[in-house]
């Protein structure tokens, strides 16, 4: 097997997310004329019923969009999902949002798609049919529930020429946007954490404990060559390598109280994230891309994310031993 360097990856990652990649110059005669029509697909998750209210509540400060019709499934073998989506149906109606029996028939009825479904697994199949017509698509996380499946929604929407993103809402953590701007110079490190629930179904970092990931990529970049993780019960320890000789870590928590945040070091000092302040700052960008066509994460960055998770998954099974990311992206 042929042993690429970080930055063979990074530009084989770039040429897999081309669609991801759209130009505003190009997007533009794409997004001309659409209407501001939303529809969700999946009803499990609280961000569907959250999206929905700032949209209705706020049309000024969301661009007028609207969510108009709603697919509720979906989750089907996950109780802690599938136990919302009748009251969730009963929210979502009580907003003047229409219920339909199919996502072919969803399609019909909107310009632009909040792919909710809380089960990543279901995600490439849901996305396909989203690709296939022609709608731009915001993927919550996680984008799928492996990295094999990223790479293939990557390729969907480059072969359709549909853009779309992924994206955690603690991307938009208080303080990431200054550091990521480079207010506080280059990064040198970062320690971040956030709850890490597990569910049996998916990949451990890809349930819930993607926030944490989310935010460590987004502040150190790509580039992360190698990985190591310690796991108990309640805790989860991932020390990750960058290719510079940069460390980043990731703390993953199943017991105390739930808390976001973390630490990253830069050459003008140690920033402290801060508060997550909801989902605005995410939707806010989502209606921004629904508007433009351009996309506003990196995705490269949404493949490494992918890799970092099936690294650390790779790693407990090892009993901690280190893991290189290349394992991953060349299987």
């Amino acid at each position: 097997m042929k042993n690429l360097s970080r930055r063979d990856f990074v530009s084989m990652s770039s040429l897999a997310l081309g669609a991801t990649m759209i130009n505003t110059a190009s997007a533009i005669p794409f997004f001309q004329d659409r209407g501001k029509r939303i529809g969700i697909i999946g009803l499990d998750t609280s961000h569907a019923i959250a999206f929905t209210k700032s949209l209705h509540d706020s049309p000024e400060k969301f661009r007028d969009y609207k969510v108009v019709a709603a697919y509720p499934y979906g989750t089907k073998t996950i109780p802690s999902a599938t136990d919302r989506i009748p009251k969730y149906i009963a929210d979502i109606e009580k907003l003047d949002v229409k219920i339909v029996d199919s996502i072919s028939s969803l399609l019909k009825q909107v310009d632009y798609v909040l792919l909710e479904t809380n089960d990543g697994r279901l995600h490439l199949d849901q996305a396909r049919e989203v690709f296939k017509a022609k709608k731009p698509v915001f993927i919550d996380k996680p984008i799928a529930a492996s990295y094999k499946d990223a790479q293939e929604i990557m390729r969907l929407s480059k072969e359709h020429n549909v853009p779309f993103f992924s994206s955690s809402s603690l991307r938009y953590i208080t303080g990431m946007k200054d550091i990521i701007e480079g207010k506080y110079g280059k990064v040198l490190g970062a320690d971040v954490y956030s709850p890490a629930a597990l569910e049996p179904s998916h990949p451990d970092f890809f349930w819930y404990g993607i926030h944490a990931v989310e935010m460590l990529i987004t502040a150190m970049g790509v580039g992360c060559k190698s990985l190591n993780r310690t796991h108990t019960d309640g805790t989860d320890i991932i020390v990750g390598v960058w290719e510079d000789g940069r460390i980043g870590t990731v703390r993953g928590t199943r017991t105390g109280a739930a808390a976001f945040g973390g630490t990253v070091y830069c050459e003008k000092g140690a920033i402290k994230l801060g508060d997550f302040v909801g989902y605005a700052p995410l939707l806010e960008e989502i209606v921004a891309f629904f508007d433009s066509g351009k996309v506003p994460v990196d995705g490269a960055q949404t493949l490494e994310i992918c890799a970092f998770i099936e690294a650390a998954d790779l790693s407990k099974k090892m009993q901690g031993r280190t893991v290189n990311l290349t394992d991953i992206t060349l299987k």
